[in-house]
């Protein structure tokens, strides 16, 4: 088994997610058998909690586990399917060892950070290797180098390297090689300053990840190796991609990474095979068509916050050869000009979201996409607001609506199941995870899906009032899909619209770059026809236009 930890320095958010899973994207490429984890040095038990302005969008696992977004990354750029065990939280350690301490497990011993907090540590690796599927498991040490939250995982690292021995480890240390524009220089310095803190721990990187705006010299690679003690050939660019976070295997592997890593474990493997993978990027890049799709959320300035749905519109998009074009609206002021900022796209999405600001917005931005026929689809909420929409207004159920916004209303279209009334603790207390739904026939859910029965992922506490499911159908509001005891509806659509389709589920969770989610690729489909039908009739009216003067010089009697 062999080993690969990614630490950071510097400054956050340098990518080293990413960078985990496009060095996993190579190796996969090169016949190995890779899995991914990551630990998270914050306190919070798991990110369930967070607010999505803070921390961005949480990943759900197959197992119910509430992630961060780069197991999301993880999962997209390579085969692997995680599980809670991928995940470990300094909140998730510290509980294991009190526990522990309560039950008497260290019988009577002083619990301290080394070695019991570290053995917890050691032990989730460990969970991973030997279970003998893998070839390498590749650690994300998350946080920054320095951050005294995140100095008992570096501590049980450098532990971990004495128990497996350094010939089965590569430390990987992604670092900022900043460009200062006055003195027309990129600077070493701050990574020097890394590495130092780094080798402080006892830790020494086999191979610097150089995030860069500007390409590395010979003589900065030169200075770096010098200074930090690593091969030149090891001093590894990464500069910003161009066009598609797709495109970092591809500039890590131009750049030697993953035969580097190789040579280092002492693993003889064939030449990556990175044909697919180019062909999607190259379809990203230069697509033949492009269309207009409008997402309507509530938090909009955090581009993380819907990372996995807009990484879903790019993999359907591509498979159609096609490029998207993301309209980013908030839901919040959207009732005031609804007709301006959507009669110019081609679909609207709304997606998952929890408490009231914003609901009315994307009420209205169902009601719009339904009366003029444009493709929509609603992921969880925005499948909740979209039968809110049609009961009140196709239905004349005027106080429709869900207890989550309004706790006594008299019409709860949208609440809580029976088991969820007296949950008080919020972690971890949703209906998470895969769960069954088994599909109708005959329906568009079942041309999509090509299928009666799928498995999808979870992550809401509020469902659909069955009791309002026969004078909705009347009307042509369609259930596709439900728990296979009937009880919970899964998936709506509209009888009489080209694509109106509503998940309670989280779809984009299990789309990857060259398998599209059904239910994101009918959607680019219907909107690619909605926009093909639009650019005829547009091409009719000018043609009718052009005439319109010859017949005006025809002789009147």
């Amino acid at each position: 088994m062999k080993y690969i930890f990614v630490t950071g320095g510097v400054v956050s958010s340098l990518g080293k997610g990413l960078t985990a899973a496009s060095l996993g994207t190579l190796l996969e490429a090169r016949r190995l058998r890779v899995v991914l984890q990551k630990f998270d040095p914050y306190l919070n038990v798991d990110p369930g909690t967070m607010n999505p302005f803070q921390h961005g969008e949480v990943y759900v696992l197959n197992d119910g586990a509430e992630t961060d977004l780069d197991l999301g990354h993880y999962e997209r750029f390579t085969n692997c399917v995680l599980t809670r065990h991928n995940n470990l939280t300094s909140g998730q350690v510290y509980e294991t060892v009190i526990l522990k301490e309560r039950r008497g497990d260290y019988l009577g011993k002083t619990v301290q950070v080394i070695p019991h907090v570290t053995d917890v540590i050691k032990d989730r690796i460990r969970e991973l290797s030997d279970e003998s599927k893998y070839d390498v498991v590749i650690t994300e040490i998350g946080g920054t180098t320095g951050d005294i939250e995140g100095l008992p995982f570096l501590e049980a690292i450098r532990q971990f390297i004495l128990d497996v021995g350094p010939q089965n480890v590569v430390n990987m240390h992604v670092t900022l090689v900043p460009y200062i524009k006055a003195a027309h220089e990129l600077k070493t310095k701050p990574t020097q300053q890394s590495v130092a803190k780094l080798r402080e721990i006892g830790l020494q990187p086999q191979v610097l990840i150089c995030r860069t705006e500007k390409p590395l010299d010979r003589d900065v690679r030169r200075k770096l190796s010098m200074f930090c003690s690593v091969s030149e050939k090891a001093v590894v660019e990464e500069r910003d991609v161009e066009h598609t976070i797709y495109e970092v295997p591809l500039t890590l592997h131009a750049e030697g990474l993953d035969q580097l890593v190789c040579d280092l474990l002492h693993l003889e493997t064939p030449e990556p095979d990175l044909a697919d993978w180019q062909k999607f990027v190259e379809r990203v890049i230069s697509p033949k068509r492009r269309v207009k799709i409008a997402v309507v959320g509530k938090y909009m300035d955090v581009r993380d916050a819907y990372k996995s749905i807009y990484e879903s519109l790019t993999h359907a998009a591509a498979s159609e050869d096609c490029g998207i074009d993301l309209k980013l609206i908030d839901a919040e002021p959207l009732e005031h000009d609804i007709d301006a900022r959507l009669k110019d796209v081609a679909g609207v999405l709304v997606p998952g979201g929890f408490g009231v600001r914003g609901i009315e917005g994307k009420i209205d931005a169902a009601r719009y996409a339904r009366e003029h026929k444009i493709p929509y689809l609603g992921l969880c909420l925005g499948m909740q607001v979209a039968t809110i929409e049609f009961a009140r207004n196709v239905c004349g159920i005027k106080d429709a609506n869900s207890t989550e916004f309004q706790k006594n209303t008299p019409e709860p279209l949208i609440s809580l199941l029976e088991e969820q009334r007296d949950v008080r603790n919020k972690g971890a207390s949703m209906r998470l995870g895969t769960w069954p739904t088994q599909i109708v026939k005959g329906t568009l859910a079942e041309k999509i899906y090509g299928d009666t029965e799928v498995t999808e992922r979870h992550r809401h506490r509020y469902e659909f009032n069955m009791k309002y499911r026969d004078r909705m159908n009347a009307k042509g509001f369609v259930i596709s899909g439900t728990s296979p005891d009937g009880t919970l509806a899964e998936l709506i659509e509209l009888r009489d619209h080209p694509y109106f389709v509503g998940c309670q589920y989280h779809p984009e969770f299990q789309s990857k770059p060259n398998k599209p989610h059904p239910l994101f690729k009918g959607f680019i489909q219907a909107c690619l026809a909605r926009q093909a039908g639009r650019a005829m009739h547009a091409r009719a009216d000018q043609e009718s236009r052009h005439r319109a003067p010859e017949r005006e010089l025809v002789p009147q009697r």
